[in-house]
């Protein structure tokens, strides 16, 4: 029990001796015999001041063992009151980038940060409080922490999120005032009526689309998902308290005409699957293909001002003309007037993503004089290195590339199949693990299986000549002893075999011998590319994830022999390379920090995969924005640019 003492003040002050410490920790269980995890420390440091620490009792130091940094009982109970008010929160750890001081709940949409503060811990009328025990230590102890939160209320403060601290005794008496007050908040930073336009979010996934439509001063009036974590995502980010003015349209085969007197504009990105090479172009031969004719229908019904789909970039493959011809004949169909479809690159937008998607653009026909002010965004000087995204990544921003003479790269013919993305004059930021092909950034199986110098030149006979049309018409021949044996001097079989049994070939019944790892793409031991820091692109990213990963170190080299060299021994032998996380693939997607995402790591993987850049989607809307198809006029003032 707590004992009251006189002071010479005349105050009443509580004294907390060494029974009443167990109470500060919230413990009703029965103590047991708890071995120590650790040592005991007999001094602690405190802003670089050392202080030493009595020995506690072994009931207080059984309890102190029990103690609980997260899940605590308070946290509990907001979190039950959070949950029966309908407020969509999140953890911090569940943010892109984590927050400052790492609060016990987030809610996303309104940038709030909830602290649950035990009283005692985080000094609640400490200055009436006496401490019997290791007062010194305590005392320093409880004015850091009450420090600590000021600075860190001052860091999210900086960064516009509105902080909300309660009490231990406060969430104890009464969890719905506390809940009550953050409602309050959010009722008064509602959007104001006067958004400059409307729009309905098809497709939407976790809510690519609608990010940067917000930006824009966009007000959503209902999203179409059936993917029920991508929905739980969506929400979680998106709504607050009283959504029941946007609707939740479920799958878009269902929907009908919609309960809007007038929609401003209806964007989504239909499923790409049934267009992609991945996806075996099976077009509208593929039911994901024919949710195309329920954009065109929902199109139809609800007449809005404008339209904007996203698609992969299949479909615009000559063996998918006659489909997209199909798709904008239809939109033409119904009454509107549809821009020539173009490709835009996530890359050329500010994000460091070779990514091309599709995109078009459509005006109804009364208002298709807007559609002749519309022109698709021009690619921005803004560019990021891979490093900018992943903090752990500590590379030189400022690194000078080396110019080459092309001959120093390539012996010989440039390679046809290099992209945008590569310099003729420059080594590569990546390098690729394939056997079937060969350059100066390539890793083969028997650069990082240990081979001796016999067997890499077995290998690469087999791959300068498995290709030649003299020993057949495929894209790589398995090629027979006999054929080798006059390409490699002295060739035994037994040589052979043990390239077999390295798994480095394999034999074809009755044709001979081909690499194990045959196929292009699918790389060696499950990867493909891997990214250097200093990179300024990663690959396109996937539902299905991709074989392509980023090493944690630069590398250079003077010469194409040395840099790879340096690559084997310095990223591949220490194993200095790793797959991109959730988090960062949605900064490769250009979603904002605050942005909650799904629990699941692999789940969160796959919706960002399916996402749009958000970047993209910025600077197409804002074009058609700026085309006052939307009457704004006399709102551009208040546009966020």
């Amino acid at each position: 029990m707590k004992i009251k003492i006189q002071y010479q003040s005349g105050e009443l002050l509580p004294e907390v001796n060494d029974a009443d410490q167990l109470k500060l920790f919230d413990n009703k269980e029965e103590m047991n015999s708890v071995p120590l995890k650790y040592p005991r420390r007999e001094n602690r440091k405190i802003a670089n001041n050392q202080y030493k620490i009595d020995e506690p009792s072994e009931r207080v130091s059984q309890t102190m063992q029990k103690v609980r940094s997260s899940a605590t009982s308070i946290e509990n109970l907001l979190e039950d009151e959070l949950k029966k008010s309908g407020l969509n929160f999140s953890r911090p750890e569940q943010l892109i980038e984590n927050i400052e001081g790492n609060p016990d709940f987030v809610i996303p949409r309104y940038r709030i940060a909830i602290f649950c503060d035990g009283d005692f811990w985080h000094g609640y009328q400490f200055d009436k409080t006496k401490i019997k025990s290791n007062n010194e230590f305590w005392s320093a102890k409880i004015e850091r922490n009450t420090l600590r939160d000021k600075e860190v209320n001052y860091g999210l403060q900086e960064k516009e999120w509105k902080i909300f601290r309660f009490w231990e005794h406060d969430i104890k008496s009464n969890s719905k005032s506390c809940v009550d007050q953050v409602q309050a908040y959010i009722n008064t930073t509602k959007p104001q009526e006067d958004h400059l336009f409307t729009f309905i979010d098809l497709f939407s996934g976790i809510g690519g689309f609608r990010i940067p439509l917000e930006m824009l001063g966009g007000k959503c009036l209902g999203f179409s998902e059936i993917d029920k974590q991508a929905i739980e995502v969506y929400k979680k980010n998106f709504f607050g308290f009283n959504n029941e003015e946007e609707l939740e349209l479920g799958d878009i085969t269902k929907i009908e005409k919609l309960p809007f007197q007038e929609i401003d504009l209806i964007v989504g990105g239909v499923p790409c699957q049934s267009w992609s090479v991945a996806g075996k172009m099976r077009g509208f031969d593929d039911p994901r293909g024919k949710l195309w004719d329920d954009s065109i229908r929902v199109i139809k019904l609800n007449k809005p001002k404008a339209f904007i789909f996203e698609n992969v970039k299949g479909l615009v493959d000559p063996r998918n003309k006659a489909n997209l011809d199909l798709i904008i004949a239809s939109f033409k169909k119904i009454g509107y007037t549809v821009k020539k479809p173009q490709l835009l690159n996530s890359y050329d937008f500010g994000l460091p993503q070779n990514r091309d998607r599709i995109f078009i653009v459509g005006v109804r026909n009364d208002l298709s004089n807007h559609i002749q002010k519309f022109n698709f965004p021009s690619a921005i000087d803004s560019k990021h290195l891979l490093t900018d995204l992943i903090s752990e990544i500590k590379t030189d921003k400022t690194i000078i590339k080396k110019i080459f003479e092309p001959s120093e790269i390539y012996e010989g013919k440039i390679p046809m199949s290099r992209n945008r993305f590569q310099k003729i004059d420059q080594l590569n930021d990546f390098f690729i693990f394939c056997d079937t092909r060969n350059g100066h950034t390539t890793i083969h199986s028997w650069d990082i299986i240990k081979t001796s110098d016999r067997e890499k030149e077995i290998c690469m006979q087999i791959l300068r000549n498995r290709r030649k049309k003299i020993y057949g018409n495929a894209d790589g021949n398995p090629l027979s002893f006999e054929i080798l044996k006059k390409l490699i001097p002295d060739l035994k079989k037994d040589e052979l075999s043990k390239l077999v049994n390295k798994k480095i070939l394999r034999i074809v019944q009755e044709k001979g011998y081909e690499f194990a790892n045959s196929k292009n793409s699918a790389g060696i031991n499950g990867i493909y590319r891997v990214y250097l820091p200093h990179s300024d692109i990663f690959s396109t990213l996937t539902a299905t994830g991709t074989k392509d990963v980023i090493a944690l170190k630069s590398i250079y080299g003077s010469n194409p022999q040395e840099y790879r060299e340096n690559f084997i021994n310095e990223i591949v032998k220490k194993k200095l390379f790793r797959s991109i996380s959730a988090k960062e693939a949605g900064k490769l997607q250009g979603f904002p920090n605050w942005f909650s995402i799904d629990k699941d790591e692999k789940a969160a993987k796959k919706q960002f995969g399916n996402a749009v850049s958000t970047s993209v989607i910025y600077f197409l809307a804002n074009e058609l924005v700026n085309t006052e198809i939307f009457n704004l006029t006399t709102h551009d003032k208040k546009r966020k640019k």
